[in-house]
């Protein structure tokens, strides 16, 4: 089976969305992508994370979108993962959530801002892409768009996306944004919060370059 490993990931961290409450039902969906051999894995679509298997997770061609293996449909936002894996050289796995807090804000249509150091993980800030339905070449392009320089978006009415280079990057990303996303919604409920400045977040992501054990362990300080 090609790309057995990330393939067993995606299965298992497709468990833990579940589990620490990123995602609910079959919503959401992960990828892993493999530029050596040209291909991408993500998970299958209306499958249920515990009961998924390994060999159902797709695999498709980045060149063309292509099936390759896996016998079920790929997740309907199969296009949004192949693009961000075309136009970013620097992601090499993707995780959409539909955590309480971020689709909370992402319905207000918020950027999240420095709120808290812990946003530097993804950028200065974590844009709102505009609305488009899911699924869509449309949809696809925005989050590229306002993901730049990012390593986050919100999805307006819909979602969170995260990447990284690994999958335990992206979704660490993703569980710090619910965080986050759950910190300015309560402290704007008290009146607004206090944000940190340009200057500050410059500097946190600049420490988080280096924390940990590696420069890819993007572990809560």
């Amino acid at each position: 089976m090609r790309m057995e490993q990330a393939r067993c990931a995606i299965v298992d961290f497709g468990r833990k969305m579940i589990e620490s409450g990123l995602t609910h039902g079959t919503g959401g969906n992960l990828s892993v992508a493999d530029r050596a051999l040209g291909l991408m894995a993500i998970t299958p679509s209306g499958v249920s994370y515990e009961r998924m298997t390994p060999d159902q997770v797709v695999l498709l061609e980045l060149a063309s979108g292509a099936p390759v293996e896996g016998g079920l449909r790929p997740s309907s936002e199969w296009e949004m993962h192949r693009l961000l894996y075309q136009e970013r050289a620097d992601l090499s796995a993707l995780v959409h959530t539909h955590s309480r807090f971020a689709v909370t804000v992402a319905c207000m249509g918020w950027t999240l801002p420095p709120v808290h150091y812990l946003v530097a993980l993804a950028g200065p800030d974590v844009r709102c892409a505009p609305y488009a339905p899911y699924g869509t070449p449309e949809l696809a392009r925005l989050a590229c768009e306002e993901m730049r320089a990012r390593r986050a978006v919100l999805l307006q009415n819909h979602g969170l996306l995260a990447g990284g280079e690994t999958l335990e990057t992206a979704f660490s990303i993703a569980e710090e944004m619910e965080f986050c996303c759950e910190i300015y919604c309560r402290t704007r409920a008290l009146g607004g919060p206090v944000l940190l400045s340009d200057a500050e977040m410059e500097r946190m992501t600049e420490r988080f370059k280096s924390y940990g054990q590696s420069p890819d362990a993007h572990n809560q300080p």
